[in-house]
Protein backbone atom coordinates (compact mmCIF):
# COMPACT_ATOMS: atom_id res chain seq x y z
CA UNK A 1 0.00 0.00 0.00
CA UNK A 2 0.84 3.52 -0.64
CA UNK A 3 0.92 5.20 2.95
CA UNK A 4 -0.11 8.80 2.70
CA UNK A 5 0.61 11.62 5.38
CA UNK A 6 3.40 9.53 7.02
CA UNK A 7 4.53 13.12 9.28
CA UNK A 8 1.67 12.12 11.23
CA UNK A 9 2.89 9.17 12.56
CA UNK A 10 6.44 11.07 12.77
CA UNK A 11 4.84 13.98 15.19
CA UNK A 12 2.65 11.62 16.59
CA UNK A 13 5.81 9.43 17.94
CA UNK A 14 7.79 12.59 18.88
CA UNK A 15 5.00 13.16 21.41
CA UNK A 16 4.41 9.55 22.25
CA UNK A 17 7.58 7.36 22.14
CA UNK A 18 6.15 4.63 23.69
CA UNK A 19 4.02 4.43 20.21
CA UNK A 20 7.31 4.26 18.42
CA UNK A 21 8.15 0.21 17.97
CA UNK A 22 3.64 -1.16 17.51
CA UNK A 23 3.13 2.35 14.98
CA UNK A 24 6.60 1.19 13.31
CA UNK A 25 5.41 -2.73 12.88
CA UNK A 26 2.25 -1.15 11.44
CA UNK A 27 3.88 1.11 8.98
CA UNK A 28 5.72 -1.89 7.70
CA UNK A 29 2.79 -4.10 7.73
CA UNK A 30 0.90 -1.98 5.46
CA UNK A 31 3.96 -0.43 3.36
CA UNK A 32 4.07 -4.28 2.43
CA UNK A 33 -0.02 -5.04 1.88
CA UNK A 34 -1.68 -5.42 -1.47
CA UNK A 35 -5.31 -5.15 0.06
CA UNK A 36 -7.99 -5.15 -1.94
CA UNK A 37 -10.83 -5.55 0.42
CA UNK A 38 -11.61 -5.42 4.18
CA UNK A 39 -11.07 -9.33 5.03
CA UNK A 40 -7.53 -8.77 3.88
CA UNK A 41 -6.78 -6.64 6.39
CA UNK A 42 -8.59 -8.37 9.13
CA UNK A 43 -6.07 -11.02 7.99
CA UNK A 44 -3.09 -8.72 8.72
CA UNK A 45 -4.91 -7.14 11.67
CA UNK A 46 -7.45 -8.57 13.84
CA UNK A 47 -8.13 -5.42 15.60
CA UNK A 48 -9.48 -3.33 12.84
CA UNK A 49 -12.76 -1.78 11.93
CA UNK A 50 -14.55 -0.39 9.26
CA UNK A 51 -16.26 2.36 10.56
CA UNK A 52 -17.99 3.74 7.45
CA UNK A 53 -16.98 5.87 4.57
CA UNK A 54 -13.83 4.32 3.52
CA UNK A 55 -12.30 4.43 6.83
CA UNK A 56 -10.93 2.05 9.09
CA UNK A 57 -9.48 2.37 12.87
CA UNK A 58 -6.49 0.42 13.61
CA UNK A 59 -5.37 -0.59 17.48
CA UNK A 60 -2.05 0.89 18.26
CA UNK A 61 -0.41 -0.83 21.20
CA UNK A 62 -3.14 -3.15 22.31
CA UNK A 63 -5.85 -0.62 22.35
CA UNK A 64 -3.96 2.29 24.00
CA UNK A 65 -3.66 4.42 20.51
CA UNK A 66 -6.19 4.25 17.55
CA UNK A 67 -5.23 5.21 13.88
CA UNK A 68 -7.87 6.09 11.78
CA UNK A 69 -7.05 5.55 7.77
CA UNK A 70 -9.05 6.34 4.90
CA UNK A 71 -8.39 3.70 2.24
CA UNK A 72 -8.82 3.47 -1.43
CA UNK A 73 -8.44 0.18 -2.51
CA UNK A 74 -8.55 0.37 -6.17
CA UNK A 75 -5.35 2.79 -5.73
CA UNK A 76 -4.05 0.76 -3.17
CA UNK A 77 -3.56 4.30 -1.04
CA UNK A 78 -3.91 4.75 2.44
CA UNK A 79 -4.54 8.00 4.18
CA UNK A 80 -3.26 8.41 7.73
CA UNK A 81 -6.78 10.80 9.03
CA UNK A 82 -6.21 10.57 12.99
CA UNK A 83 -3.85 9.21 15.42
CA UNK A 84 -4.45 9.16 18.82
CA UNK A 85 -5.06 7.82 22.49
CA UNK A 86 -7.85 5.73 22.68
CA UNK A 87 -9.76 8.68 24.66
CA UNK A 88 -9.23 11.48 22.28
CA UNK A 89 -10.43 8.89 20.01
CA UNK A 90 -13.71 8.74 21.65
CA UNK A 91 -14.59 12.77 21.00
CA UNK A 92 -13.83 12.56 17.60
CA UNK A 93 -16.30 11.33 14.56
CA UNK A 94 -13.87 9.15 12.85
CA UNK A 95 -16.10 8.46 10.01
CA UNK A 96 -16.27 12.11 8.49
CA UNK A 97 -12.76 13.16 10.17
Amino acid sequence: MIILSFTIVQAFVSKHPESAESLNRWYKITRGASWKEFSDIKRDFGSVDAVGNDRYVFNIRGNVFRLVALIHFNKRTLYIRYIGTHANYDKINCSTI
